[in-house]
């Protein structure tokens, strides 16, 4: 739907305002610079000929140095164990049906980023065995959705019950939607029970530098592994160099076996050798990226989402603590009229009526309804407009429906232009099926 009828400021400013897709759309103007540098696009002959499909050599030497300096390995990583594609998904997509036989499992605490399932499934019919996370806090937990050794143990004994064989544990770390970074030792336990399991661990790392208020640890620190031929660990360019359309994501594994399944999918999932040769001047340029790029795309993503939190919290809509990533995890359980996922959904459609999207907790397999997600790594016009349309929906929500709902706390007044609380919306959800229907809500 937002596809149909996206907001522009100029042309339709009545249009849906996304704040539902993860991009990092504040840093256009730092990467253009860097890109149309003298000599950064020279095409040599070689990049117009068949390349090797693990990717060019010369490109997986600077991202192996990128990723030993910006991840601080302990040692020099070798960049004969780096293998890259078009993207992550199709990494996770490669890499979930190298690991697993059809049918099989993995572990996934929720929520998680809802592409995992749809890419996991596509090539090797793998599942998820969700390890169940919520706002509830058990003893000597020290936040919501808190992950655990315990936790991940009850989803391996429930596993086995079922019947179903686990192979791996997927982390995503940052998190993605929680916003949150998961503690050194908490890695390394995750590691050690995935060992006394056999399991293989897949670790995506992509918002590694979008940690705008707190200190990342990646697993290629550790200066030991509990079993480096089953720890995988992801990593692209789109969200932290902000240029999720380039297509570009690697892989690091020191399993030779799996490098040699995984060049058979990279046949089809090659990069473009032009993309990989401009990219590597990008990562080469450690000044630039030390001086300029890292300090200001931090400093933009800590603002917006320091006006994002502002907004919500005077709507009166609890955030969960983040540091890292380009959105919040956002509690709207209060606006919904019964506790349940067709409320959520009744709610994100008013959000839709009133031209906002945002992305629904189930969409992310939250265990719990009334969580969203919401993007600020945009503009500070449109995160100001998308709070007064939040207060529009919400307030015409607390106008209309149920005593149960808390009245809101009204805001600043924003600059940014009003949207007609009228304006017709049967174009955008017209042949649209239920959309209660999860398949139907699209994430990135």
């Amino acid at each position: 739907m937002y596809v149909r009828d996206p907001y522009e400021q100029d042309t339709n400013p009545q249009g849906i305002l996304n704040l539902g897709t993860s991009e990092n759309k504040l840093c256009y103007d730092i990467i253009h610079e860097r890109l149309t540098r003298p000599g950064v696009n020279s095409l040599a002959p070689h990049l117009l000929q068949y390349t090797n499909v693990q990717g060019l050599e010369s490109f997986r030497e600077e991202i192996a140095k990128f990723l030993t300096e910006y991840a601080r390995a302990q040692n020099p990583l070798d960049p004969e164990h780096i293998v890259v594609m078009n993207g992550c998904g199709s990494v996770l997509a490669s890499l979930t049906a190298v690991l697993c036989d059809s049918e099989d499992g993995y572990l996934i605490p929720t929520p998680y980023y809802g592409s995992v399932y749809p890419d996991s499934w596509l090539y090797g019919k793998v599942r998820p065995v969700h390890v169940q996370l919520d706002s509830k806090m058990s003893d000597g937990e020290s936040h919501p959705f808190m992950l655990t050794v315990k936790k991940l143990e009850n989803a391996m004994t429930e596993a086995t019950k079922q019947g179903i064989r686990v192979r791996a544990l997927i982390l995503i770390n940052p998190h993605n939607p929680l916003g949150d970074i998961y503690p050194a030792h908490l890695l390394k336990e995750c590691l050690d029970f995935a060992h006394r399991y056999g399991l293989h661990v897949i670790i995506d790392e992509i918002y590694m530098l979008s940690v705008y208020d707190g200190t990342f640890t990646s697993v290629h620190s550790f200066d030991r592994l509990p079993d480096p031929e089953r720890t995988h660990i992801i990593w692209g360019f789109s969200k932290d160099f902000a240029m999720c359309g380039v297509r570009v994501g690697t892989v690091y594994t020191q399993s030779q076996e799996v490098r040699k399944a995984l060049n058979r999918l990279a046949c089809f999932h090659a990069c473009a050798g032009p993309v990989q040769q401009v990219l590597s001047h990008l990562i080469w340029d450690q000044e630039w990226i030390n001086n300029t790029f890292l300090p200001a795309n931090r400093r933009r993503l800590l603002e917006s989402q320091r006006i994002l939190v502002n907004g919500l919290q005077k709507l009166n809509i609890p955030v969960l603590k983040c540091c890292a990533g380009l959105f919040v995890w956002a509690d709207f359980r209060k606006f919904l009229q019964t506790q349940t996922f067709e409320a959520e959904m009744d709610l994100w459609w008013k959000l839709i009526h009133e031209k906002v999207y945002i992305g629904p907790g189930q969409a992310f397999y939250c265990s719990e309804p009334g969580w969203f997600r919401l993007v600020f790594s945009d503009s500070v016009s449109k995160i100001h407009l998308g709070i007064k349309r939040l207060q529009q929906a919400l307030g015409a929500l607390a106008a209309c429906d149920t005593e149960d709902i808390p009245p809101l706390i009204s805001g600043e007044e924003s600059t940014s232009e009003m949207i007609d609380s009228d304006s017709d919306t049967s174009d955008v959800l017209k042949d649209i099926a239920d959309a209660t229907q999860l398949k139907k809500i699209v994430v990135y």
